[in-house]
């Protein structure tokens, strides 16, 4: 979607990728020592590969802000009422605000990760009110669920959202969009979808990467 000022300006491209889940499944992979979005495609062979959420270094090792699951070995502590999940069993993925549905240790899950804040809290409401506002533009990903459960990644790599802003645009969005989370933003935003090919290169080396497979 391009969107335009009203000086008829380019300012953003938003790339939409919306997965119906009984065609597609979701997985979470995690290096400690981070590599390219392409190179996560060729390890993994995923069809998609989208970043991941927030991480930071410690010892020269990228560590996974937030809790993250990997084949259903925990890494990291859970986000309080601020943050989201990614959540994932054996069936479907599933997306919830932590302050309505808190991760509890022992959960039956094969994968996810936490990120925040959350743009689209449960049932369409904002989430990034006005009184939260940097106003720090910056390139973004969102990862969401619609009312029919549909997963979708959206990012904007112009750097033209801030927090409030993209909250306000997803919230009055013809999406659909149940519940919505900030994933990692500027120079990690990143997506690679192999057929057909689209890539939104991420700018930084990625630790923790989402993927989407072909059931």
């Amino acid at each position: 979607i391009r969107l335009d000022n009203e000086q008829n300006q380019h300012i953003e491209s938003l790339y939409i990728f919306r997965l119906d889940q009984n065609l597609f499944r979701l997985d979470v992979a995690y290096h400690d020592t981070p590599q390219s979005i392409e190179d996560w495609q060729k390890e993994t062979n995923a069809v998609m590969v989208v970043n991941g959420g927030f991480f930071r270094v410690e010892n020269e090792k990228y560590l996974p802000n937030g809790l993250t699951i990997i084949n259903g070995e925990t890494f990291g502590s859970s986000y309080d009422s601020f943050g989201g999940m990614l959540a994932i069993d054996e069936e479907r993925a599933q997306l919830r605000w932590l302050a309505q549905n808190p991760y509890i240790p022992g959960e039956p899950l094969r994968a996810g990760l936490q990120s925040f804040p959350v743009l689209v809290k449960p049932g369409s409401e904002l989430g990034f009110p006005a009184e939260f506002e940097d106003n720090l533009q910056a390139r973004r990903t969102v990862i969401a669920q619609d009312r029919e459960g549909r997963i979708l990644f959206i990012l904007a790599p112009r750097g033209h959202f801030t927090l409030h802003k993209l909250s306000l645009y997803l919230t009055g969005s013809d999406l659909n969009l149940d519940i919505a989370i900030n994933l990692d933003g500027g120079p990690s935003s990143g997506v690679m979808l192999v057929e057909p090919r689209e890539v939104i290169p991420s700018q930084s080396l990625l630790p923790v990467v989402i993927l989407v497979y072909a059931r």
